[in-house]
């Protein structure tokens, strides 16, 4: 398992001035946002025919509408300009813009307000493709993922605060200086910050500008959509996210009001637990991944929003009404069993979507070229947006003319998340492969690994390994940071079902050359060009599994491949999987061994001038050691 931790991070001035710069910011956006909003139902003198709800409701529109407008501004500029630069330069218009919302509120002027508000949704839009196409810069592959957890966990913190914060300051006669004094100070604190950033170069400084704004959005939308699938896909599900935590985040207080029976004060405790969630879920994302971008855990973490989406709307049945009060406050709601109970669904649902949401920021990041990481970024925001709208309408649509109630309105969106992460799935099967592998590697065993830091982050190389059991292939590519490419005898790679998980994992068939030459002369040939194309590939040299735990005699296999693309080979031993249920052993049982620790031990790399398969064998016995 990963060593480190992520909030080591913390203590790294790569990432730390830029967490502090992006924390500045989310929380200034969430004060300024509600500040507004709370001034327009409360404090703000308005005339008496005044609609204050839609005065609400066009401050999430021109909140929104910069990211349709000028997130594919931001991802062209994020290619074109150094990254550090440009972080400074929009942090420094950040203080503007809140110099002129200070004075709105000083003011009492709405339109000056909205002004503001919209130069915010526009510095957010530019800011979000230059924020996350950063990160793979900053951070070393084995650290993206605890990279995104923190960010993920910080940006959710911080919202709540703001949200907070906005409250406390506006329940004050005296709001208006208190509000202006702090969005300007917090933006003043964030550039200060993005002057600690680091130099980060401009992936493309070559590129050419396109002003169009509309003819540039629809190219941007394109370019992230037309990635590969595993890419295109995951912007798709990270929108759908935003989807869903639209859904929730804009009716929990309407559900704290009319189901619960809640003041402000619910609202806020609903908050509270559904972003404390996020950041529990956003935290455990590193560890349960092994430090690697671990996208098996995204099939779990819509399951887990299923799941809990459909038992928040159970347990919302029949909540017992306030008592000699107009509503309840939180210590009354906390005083119900059931609270307990829709507070766990809350919380499981933030845990969840961290778990959903970090590895898909993760992916993104990793598998888009850098020359593209900012306009795809950006693709996925203008998505984000889309979606979020999208969320609104359907929102309106089930509540106002089909007249569901709020909690049916989240049974359905949970029943929408299978639908749509099951066409996800179906498209990219490998989230499906990789949620099989981490659940093996999470709950039949405990796997422990060393030494793979010798396989190189890129480039072509040859893994050997001991054959213990049927699952060896799962337990090492849930294992090793990058992509394997197996290579399995040719009966087991036809068996039903499982062929499906061996083709989308690019397993080689391989047959001994007096049963078929054909597949014999294929597999050698696919190895061969998986190795041209830079790929890892692992062979498991004796040819078959061990009937006695032992080793058995190594094939020459492994020399033909070197001579025909000569590179590192690095021996691995499996320890401890003898005896279990996917071993030949005759004592196995069933629940023999089920949760014992397997280890995965890498040996340094060897040249291919030096690797023959003796050498090897003896490499591999050495490092198995007495546990079979």
């Amino acid at each position: 398992m990963s060593t480190h931790s992520q909030f080591a991070l913390l203590g790294k001035k790569r990432f730390l001035p830029f967490f502090v710069t992006q924390l500045f910011g989310a929380f200034n956006d969430n004060i300024f946002k509600q500040s507004l909003i709370l001034a327009i139902l409360y404090k703000l003198a308005l005339s008496a025919d005044t609609d204050r709800g839609m005065l609400v409701n066009l401050c999430a529109l021109l909140f929104i509408l910069p990211f349709f407008l000028f997130s594919a501004l931001g991802g062209q500029v994020g290619e074109k300009f150094a990254k550090h630069s440009l972080i400074r330069a929009i942090k420094l218009a950040e203080i503007g813009i809140m110099l002129v919302g200070a004075v709105g509120f000083i003011g009492g002027h709405l339109p000056l307000l909205y002004l503001a508000l919209f130069a915010m949704g526009t510095h957010s839009a530019l800011f979000g493709p230059v924020k996350y196409s950063i990160l793979p810069q900053a951070l070393r592959p084995a650290e993206l993922v605890g990279g995104n957890a923190l960010v993920e966990m910080g940006t959710f913190l911080a919202i709540l605060a703001g949200t907070i914060g906005a409250g406390v300051m506006m329940s004050r006669d005296g709001y208006a200086p208190l509000v202006s004094g702090a969005i300007v100070l917090v933006a003043i604190a964030g550039y200060l910050c993005s002057r600690a950033i680091p130099p980060a170069s401009a992936a493309l400084p070559g590129l050419r500008l396109d002003w169009n704004i509309f003819r540039q959005s629809w190219v941007i939308l394109r370019l992230g959509l037309g990635q590969r699938p595993s890419v295109s896909r995951s912007l798709v599900g990270n929108s759908w996210f935003w989807f869903l935590g639209a859904i929730y985040l804009t009716q929990i207080p309407a559900y704290a009001k009319g189901v619960l029976g809640g003041d402000e004060s619910v609202v806020t405790l609903i908050l509270t637990v559904f972003s404390v969630g996020i950041a529990l879920g956003s935290m455990l994302c590193e560890r349960l991944s092994g430090g690697k971008v671990e996208i098996g855990l995204v099939p779990f973490g819509s399951i887990g929003l299923t799941v809990f989406g459909i038992l928040l709307w159970w347990h919302s049945g029949g909540f017992p009404p306030a008592v000699g009060a107009d509503v309840h406050d939180w210590l009354a709601v906390l005083r119900q069993p059931q609270a307990w109970l829709i507070l766990g669904d809350i919380l499981g649902i933030g845990l969840f979507g961290g778990f959903y949401i970090v590895p898909l920021y993760a992916l993104i990041q990793s598998r888009t070229a850098e020359s593209e990481r900012a306009r795809v970024i950006a693709a996925n925001n203008i998505l984000n947006a889309l979606f979020m709208v999208v969320s609104a309408l359907t929102s309106i649509l089930f509540l106002s003319v089909a007249g569901l109630s709020i909690p049916q309105l989240f049974l359905v969106a949970s029943l929408m998340n299978v639908a749509v992460n099951s066409y996800i799935f179906k498209i990219v099967p490998e989230f499906g492969m990789r949620f099989l592998i981490w659940l093996l590697g999470h709950s039949l065993y405990r796997v422990e690994h060393r030494g793979l830091d010798v396989i190189p982050d890129e480039g072509p190389a040859v893994l050997v390994c001991n054959h213990v059991s049927f699952v060896d292939a799962l337990l090492v590519g849930g294992a090793v940071r990058r992509p394997v490419r197996f290579v399995m005898y040719y009966k087991i790679y036809d068996l039903p079902v499982l062929n499906f998980v061996f083709r989308t994992a690019g397993t080689v068939p391989i047959a001994a050359r007096h049963e078929d030459l054909l597949i014999y002369d294929q597999a050698f040939k696919r190895i061969a060009e998986y190795l041209r194309n830079g790929e890892v590939v692992c062979i498991f040299p004796e040819g078959k599994l061990t009937a006695d735990g032992e080793l058995n005699e190594f094939r020459n296999g492994i020399e033909r491949i070197l001579q025909e693309t000569p590179v590192p080979v690095i021996p691995m031993a499996l320890q401890g999987l003898w005896g279990s249920f996917f071993s030949r052993d005759p004592k196995k049982r069933l629940f023999r061994r089920i949760w014992s620790r397997v280890n995965l031990v890498a040996g340094p790399a060897l040249a291919p001038e030096q690797a023959d398969r003796h050498l090897l064998q003896a490499q591999v016995t050495a490092l198995r050691g007495d546990r079979r």
